[in-house]
Order: C-alpha cells, then sequence, then structure tokens
C-alpha cells in the first residue's frame, strides 16, 4: 500500500457492520451487533486482493476504538478479532472477565 492512498474506516449501522475503503473503494467489513451494552464481532473480512496490507488490522482497530469510545464490551467470535485481541493485550479490557475463558484470552487484562 503506498502512502499516497486514502485509507478510511465507516461505520454503516444500517448495514451493520463496519467498512474498510482504500481510494474511495470498500475492500473489506467487520459485521456487528449491538445489544444490551455488548458489541457482538462474528466476522470480519478484507479483499484477497489488499491481504497483507495490514488493513484488517486497522479495521479491526478501529471497531474496537468505537466499542471503547461508546462505553461497549465485546464477544470476539470472529478468529481475526481474537487474534488481534491476543497480539494487542491493552484492548483486551473489552471483553467483560467473564467471557475472557471463552474466547482463549486471559482473566485479568493485561
Amino acid at each position: 500500500m503506498s502512502s499516497t492512498q486514502q485509507v478510511q474506516v465507516e461505520d454503516a449501522p444500517s448495514r451493520g457492520r463496519f467498512e474498510i475503503s482504500v481510494d474511495g473503494q470498500v475492500v473489506g467489513m467487520a459485521s456487528y451487533h449491538v445489544d444490551d451494552g455488548v458489541m457482538t464481532l462474528p466476522h470480519t473480512e478484507v479483499s484477497p486482493a489488499v491481504a497483507g496490507r495490514g488493513l484488517g488490522t486497522v479495521l479491526v482497530a478501529a471497531v474496537l476504538a468505537s466499542a471503547r469510545q461508546r462505553g461497549l464490551s465485546v464477544l470476539p467470535y470472529c478468529s481475526f478479532v481474537r487474534h488481534y485481541l491476543q497480539q494487542h493485550p491493552a484492548d483486551q479490557d473489552l471483553v467483560r472477565p467473564d467471557d475472557r475463558p471463552h474466547f482463549g484470552l486471559p482473566l485479568t487484562a493485561r
């Protein structure tokens, strides 16, 4: 990905997902739904045409930042989101302690 490309993540609540676009073209999404203060994250995908550029990481970071800003906890059913959380312990507090073992996360956020 060149430094001149414009990457943007937007919440598309009417479609139940966050979308990541490069130069105005949607190349990935993270589906979600919110209920009772919990954001459930079942699926994330990025187009194979742009794979390996870190766009999935950018997308998940933005989704989790939005959850934090909205005061929501998260249920990371998506394996990519779980992997992100394992690699970014500072965001593990978004998963309630009682839910962490179910997702392979430590009981206490680091």
